[in-house]
């Protein structure tokens, strides 16, 4: 709880001190309050204790766990923007005081113990993101960007809701443990509840972005500045699917067999959609785009897996590996700043700047899942769980993961070819290098750890 006090104050602080137009200084506040968030948590993990206390949220070890990776990306992404940030002195504040109040939107969804504050947590996670998003104020694809994420998470909000209002229609409550408790009891498994939870569902596979509830999420990806698609795909993704398994394992476990079946399939769809639809991309974040959806289809077999021990656990390394690697991925592509987004842009990126294209190559082969990188370990955790109870799904999940390989290693064949004579090297900021090594370290050194 004081994490998250920590972070809303630090983004109010923010933006009272942007008006003496010194971005360092806001930077300054913003690193020192993620940085009192974490050790919070830390100590919290260490001691449980509290002192202060809302029955509606709960910092129990999922929540820190998961926690401590959303402020540990939030504080990366917002070294990696500084650089954009300050190029306009008068909105620096804004920018990065939108982030934080996102990031403690994303807290609450870790934390949430019944309806009320997993609504809440969801909307303040999203509408700071519906304004970045659209904060390129010069680009009508940031603009378009913008409306589309906000109306397709205005749309997927409202199917949330009326999914909420059968669900309490058909239990009487909106605590999660009330819930569980009443959806044991077979008098309670009417079509209201039915209904309810097929909602309910249908609004976290929006969030999400699994197919076929994914077709914002190339449009957004592609027209978000570079810095808030990071966040999106890092942040956003972890908050959301920490509250997905938390919610359908604790609340609706059950009655797994009414909703398993459909994640199966979806999950089948989604890297199937994800990975063919990438093979025909031209442009770096589009690419990235249906690269993260196909990645969603892996992390819903987390949700899929019966043995609710381990799966939160599997799912949180997975997701772990995913943010480092799409974070470094960004920075990529903010050291090219290449307007067009091109992928023939990137042609003898590792040349003109070795380290960078190093941390690339890794984390392309981190995502395509190559061993011993974390990314493997993540895939390797959550497919050996569940291949007992769905040995199908792994097999389609592992020929899925060989397709992803081909155009994995296609960016990495244009980053190695030669470049042309006289073109300059690249050259990165030292707030670039800084998260970047942090990423190659999240990258190498996580897998080895996970082994271990």
């Amino acid at each position: 709880m004081e994490a998250l006090i920590v972070i809303f104050a630090t983004g109010l602080i923010s933006m009272f001190i942007a008006l003496a137009k010194k971005p360092v200084l806001v930077l300054s506040v913003a690193v020192v309050g993620i940085l009192t968030a974490i050790s919070s948590l830390v100590y919290q993990m260490n001691y449980p204790y509290t002192w202060l206390k809302y029955e509606g949220l709960e910092f129990s070890g999922f929540a820190n766990l998961y926690g401590l990776v959303a402020l540990s990306f939030g504080l990366m992404i917002i070294l990696v923007g500084y650089a954009k940030f300050k190029e306009e002195v008068e909105h620096t504040g804004e920018y990065i005081s939108l982030l934080l109040f996102s990031l403690s939107g994303a807290l609450c969804m870790l934390a949430f113990t019944d309806l009320f504050m997993f609504f809440i947590g969801l909307e303040i996670l999203s509408i700071p993101i519906y304004v970045m998003a659209g904060s390129k104020k010069k680009d009508l694809r940031s603009t378009e960007a913008s409306l589309k994420y906000f109306f397709t998470g205005a749309f997927a909000t409202g199917v949330l809701l009326f999914g909420v209002a059968w669900l309490y229609g058909a239990v009487g409550t909106f605590k999660l443990d009330e819930i569980a408790a009443a959806v044991q009891d077979p008098s309670t498994h009417s079509p209201l509840l039915y209904v309810g939870v097929l909602m309910i569902l249908a609004s976290f596979l929006f969030k999400i972005g699994a197919a076929p509830f994914h077709f914002w999420s190339p449009d957004v990806y592609e027209g978000s500045p570079n810095v808030v698609t990071s966040f999106m795909a890092a942040i956003v993704k972890l908050a959301a699917f920490a509250a997905f398994i938390k919610l359908f394992t604790l609340a609706f476990g059950s009655i797994r067999d009414f909703w398993v079946p459909i994640l199966v399939g979806l999950s089948i769809l989604t890297m199937f959609v994800g990975n063919l639809t990438a093979l025909r991309q031209i442009t770096f974040k589009r690419l990235i785009a249906y690269s993260s959806i196909t990645h969603v289809g892996y992390a819903l077999m987390a949700v899929i897996d019966k043995n609710t021990l381990f799966s939160p656990m599997n799912l949180w390394v997975y997701l772990l590996a995913y943010g480092f690697s799409i974070i470094a991925l960004i920075i990529v592509s903010l050291i090219l700043d290449d307007e067009e987004d091109l992928l023939v842009s990137y042609k003898g990126f590792a040349r003109r700047n070795p380290f960078a294209g190093f941390v690339m190559i890794i984390a392309l082969l981190s995502l395509a899942g190559v061993p011993p990188l974390s990314g493997f370990f993540g895939k390797y955790l959550i497919f050996s769980s569940v291949i007992t109870e769905q040995p199908v799904l792994v097999i389609i999940a592992l020929v899925n993961s060989g397709i992803a390989i081909y155009y994995y290693l296609k960016l990495i064949r244009i980053s190695l070819e030669p470049v042309e004579e006289g073109a300059p090297a690249l050259k990165v900021n030292p707030l670039h290098l800084l998260v970047l090594g942090i990423c190659t370290l999240g990258i190498l050194a996580g897998g080895i750890v996970t082994w271990l």
